[in-house]
This record gives structure tokens, sequence and C-alpha cells, in this order.
């Protein structure tokens, strides 16, 4: 090897030396901030100031190339505590970015094959407060159907809580079939796997018929009566997705479709149909969807006036604090009403006003003009249907 060879050698390999000790010391700088200070990073386009700046850049996040250094004899050299460092940002960075509503990594990613995840994703299996509001008022009618002093039909709370979780994911399905068009242009629902091309219309129609099967399935083990009455829901079910185009109150047409659990719950038990006691928990169950699915879309509301489509919140607009308020009182009313004419005992009350303190926290403390609040006081209300239920139950046994 010639001198003027080994000498360019020798100020290769000191340049890339010095990369390396100044990837490690803002690696010390991540673990030790006093080690650093930010003017050690003085040259902004070759190294960058931040940190986050410096771990994306791919000089150093990736390798290191010495082929040109050692005569065409390529070498890699991983530096593992850049990847590592990196990986942790940007799930940072991603969850972040996605919120509560967001697609971030859930168990769907790392559980179930990869072809199964768009379906999966589509009938919303990664976010399951729905199939909670969807279960609740099942839950809460079969309980108030039992004999005094009585627990609640297991087979039934199985079977009802699974026809929740198939038929949520048929609506949602719905839903995306026939909005396909309206979820491309808004930032929550772009990403959807029908209006992302994930899955085609004819995947999502065909998903949608395996989904009613197997909630057939279900009903065929109800009485004859509970047969009728769950079908008749389908209409409800299908019609939904298209009352947004139509009203500025979707929110009240879903109350009626989520909530028809309480009907069908009394009925599965009793057989027939005890208006003095389901039509005012039927009607609590509306009011209460009039409440939380205002606030959720709040999240939407820009994107709902741009596209053209309606909602309560648009309708509402800054009287919707006063709007809900109204619907809150009338729910915890009818609730009262529909648990005396069950003649339940008074752990029911005592629940009630529980419920109702719930209730009020979410009204007077959610922020509508945060998307990331509405959507925490949106999920919050599993546990007003949870503390709903306590009390029937207690009050069931009590009786």
């Amino acid at each position: 090897m010639s001198n003027k060879s080994f000498i360019m050698g020798i100020g290769r390999l000191s340049r890339i030396t010095r990369r390396y000790s100044l990837s490690s010391a803002a690696y010390s700088h991540r673990q030790h901030p006093a080690a650093l200070s930010p003017n050690d990073f003085v040259d902004s386009h070759r190294h960058p100031r931040s940190f986050s700046e410096f771990h994306r850049n791919s000089n150093f996040q990736r390798q290191f190339d010495y082929s040109r250094l050692l005569g065409g004899h390529h070498v890699l050299f991983q530096s593992s505590c850049f990847s590592n460092v990196a990986s942790k940002e940007n799930k940072k960075e991603t969850k972040t970015s996605n919120g509560n509503d967001g697609g971030g990594s859930s168990w769907i990613d790392v559980y179930l094959p990869r072809k199964a995840r768009p379906f999966a994703l589509l009938a919303r299996l990664d976010k399951p407060i729905g199939t909670w509001l969807l279960a609740w008022p099942c839950m809460w009618s079969i309980t108030m159907a039992a004999a005094p002093g009585s627990f609640p039909d297991a087979k039934m709370m199985v079977l009802f809580g699974t026809g929740a979780l198939l038929l949520r994911g048929a609506g949602c399905t719905i839903n995306d079939l026939l909005d396909r068009d309206i979820d491309t242009k808004v930032e929550r629902t772009r990403l959807r796997p029908i209006a992302s091309g994930v899955l085609t219309p004819f995947q999502g129609l065909c998903f949608l018929g395996f989904q009613l099967l197997l909630g057939l399935g279900i009903l065929l083990q109800l009485n004859n009566f509970s047969r009728v009455l769950g079908a008749s829901s389908l209409l409800l079910v299908f019609s939904y997705p298209l009352m947004k185009r139509l009203t500025f109150w979707p929110q009240a047409y879903l109350g009626l479709t989520f909530n028809w659990g309480a009907l069908l719950g009394w009925a599965a038990v009793k057989e027939s149909l005890d208006p003095a006691v389901v039509l005012p928990l039927y009607a609590s169950g509306v009011l209460w969807a009039l409440v939380y699915d205002t606030i959720y879309a709040h999240q939407d509301k820009e994107d709902d006036l741009r596209v053209g489509v309606k909602s309560t919140a648009l309708r509402f607009g800054d009287s919707s604090k006063k709007w809900v308020t109204g619907f809150g009182i009338a729910c915890i009313t009818s609730l009262a009403l529909s648990g005396y004419n069950a003649n339940l005992a008074w752990p029911y009350f005592s629940f009630l006003m529980a419920a109702s303190s719930q209730l009020a926290w979410q009204i007077m403390t959610v922020n509508l003009s945060s998307r990331v609040d509405c959507n925490k006081k949106f999920v919050s209300n599993k546990w007003f249907g949870a503390i709903v239920y306590g009390g029937i139950l207690f009050g069931k046994l009590l009786s």
C-alpha cells in the first residue's frame, strides 16, 4: 500500500470515528442530559440540534458503510443502541399522534394473522366501547326481568353479550360500506379498511354476511316472540348510516338502534313486554345515547361541516352542553321510573345517584373543542352503564 493510500485511509477512518464519537455523545446525553450541551450540535445541517432530529438521520440510525475504506469489501456496522432508541421514540410519537381514537398498535397486530387484521379493524374489535354501549341496555333488561331475589339468567347474559359483539361489528361494516366516500374526507376515518382500499366493498359485504349468519344462530336460540322482535331491529341497523345525510338528529336514531336490547332482553326472559318497565328503560337508553354521541360527534364537526353531513353537534353548536344536560336529566328520570315500576329495592336508587354524578362529570368537564377529551368522555360511558347495572342487580337481589 502506498503512503498516499495509507494517509487517505487514515483520514477517512478519522472522520468516521469522529461521527461515531458524536453518536455516542448524543446517546450519552439522552441518558445523562448534563453530559452534553445543545451547543455541541453546532452545524444544523450535518449535526442536528435536537435529539429527535439526530436519531432520524439515516447516517446514524441505520448503518456505517466502510466499503470504500476497505477496498470494496462491504462491512456494515449496525448501531443497535440507536435502533432501540429510535424505535422507542417512534412508538411514542405514533401513540401521541394517534390519540385514543387512532390506529396505533393493538392486540390485533400482535395476535391475529395478517389477513384477518383488516376484518377485525372493520368490526372495530380494537375499540370495544361500542360493544359495551350496545350490551348494557340488554344486561339492564335481562336483570330487571329476573325473579325477585334472583341472579339474572347466565345463559341469556352470554348470548346477548356475544350478540352485541356481532351486531356492533355488522353495524360498523354497514356504516363503512355506505360511508366509504365520506370517510376518505374525514381525518379520523380516512384509514378505515374500506375507505383506505385495504378491503374491497365486495369483501366487506361477504364479511357482513358472515357476521349476520352468526347473529342469526344466536337469535334462533331465543323464543319466537324475541326472534320477531330481534329481526325487526335490522331495519334500524341498516338505515342508521343514512340518517346523517337526512337529519341533524342521527344521534337520536342511533339511540333507537343501540338500545333495542332494552326491549329484547325482557322479551327473551318473559316472552312478552311490560310497557311500564321496558318503555321508560328504552327511552332512558335513547336519551343516554343523545348525551354520549353528541359529545362524540364534536370530534368531527369541522370535517362534517366541510363534507356536508349532519349531527346534533352541528345542530346544537355552542348550546351543546345545555342540550345534553337536559337529555341527561331526562335519562336519569326515565331510569328512576323504570326501576320504580319494576319494584327494585333501595340500592338501585343509590346507584342511580352515583350514575347521575358520572354523567354530570362528563357534561361539566368535557372540552368540546378537544378531540382527545371528547373521546375520553365518550369512552367513560362504559362506567355509567356498569353503575346502572350494579344498581339493577342489587336492587333485584334485595327486592
